[in-house]
């Protein structure tokens, strides 16, 4: 099942994906959904980001390659830090590049919507904990990033982690295609496969620190092909079994 968030009429509210359109629910994203109203058309909508979340927190490093193309070793256990969840919109709104003259740049992760707390949580057990996946881009800051020796301040601009545009909940995650495009070019193109630490361990890992709660999203890391973003770029990154998310670069 594909769950997003959407306005119509000045209203928001949750629909689920289907052939035929989007049909429109009510209930709680983490309980029972249930259908009400006619089903509209994706053409009448805005998108929403699925939800806000309690915790966003990120994991570095989590892919061979694109830890090689940024100079540092592939740490032997997740290495994970926490950003604003206020950076986070919905697809078709504007990725916004603050006023400074730094290298901005793009990073396409899988997205990990926790459904059920838990703490020291078995990564055999991960999957009961999990309402879903959808896409996110992590866009960062590299000067800010470098300067500060962490990265809570580069990836926490108002805009910068793109999430969305639905919540596919019944999905194996494993070995899906990650996918992103700038201008229609493709520049990242790698598989979940290729994680260093699979998502059933990255939830192992985070509960043994803190709890994880329902509404926290984790971004699993990106594979290579990371690059710059400018004024007036449009950006699609997709992973296979979610969908597109879309978006320009403003100034």
């Amino acid at each position: 099942m594909k769950i997003l968030r959407y306005r119509y009429r000045n209203r928001v509210e949750w629909g689920i994906w289907k052939d035929e359109g989007i049909q429109p629910v009510r209930g709680d994203l983490f309980g029972s959904l249930e259908e009400q109203g006619e089903v509209l058309s994706p053409s009448r909508v805005e998108y929403m980001s699925p939800l806000r979340p309690n915790k966003l927190i990120a994991i570095g490093r989590n892919y061979v390659d694109h830890a090689k193309e940024m100079g540092n070793a592939v740490p032997e256990e997740p290495m994970m830090f926490l950003v604003s969840p206020t950076a986070v919109i919905g697809s078709g709104e504007a990725i916004h590049l603050p006023n400074r003259i730094d290298s901005i740049e793009f990073e396409a992760e899988l997205a990990v919507v926790i459904g059920e707390e838990g703490r020291n949580i078995p990564a055999g057990r991960a999957s009961e904990h999990i309402l879903g996946y959808t896409c996110g881009i992590d866009v960062s800051n590299r000067v800010l990033q470098k300067k500060d020796g962490q990265f809570t301040r580069a990836k926490s601009f108002d805009t910068f982690k793109p999430l969305g545009p639905m919540i596919e909940t019944d999905m194996d995650s494993s070995d899906r295609w990650i996918r992103l495009k700038v201008n229609g070019e493709i520049r990242q193109d790698g598989r979940t496969s290729d994680m260093v630490h699979s998502v059933p361990a990255l939830v192992e890992a985070i509960s043994h620190v803190f709890p994880l709660e329902r509404g926290d999203v984790i971004l699993t890391g990106t594979p290579a092909g990371v690059g710059r973003l400018f004024p007036g770029d449009q950006v699609e990154m997709e992973i296979e079994g979610i969908g597109t998310l879309s978006h320009r670069v403003e100034g």
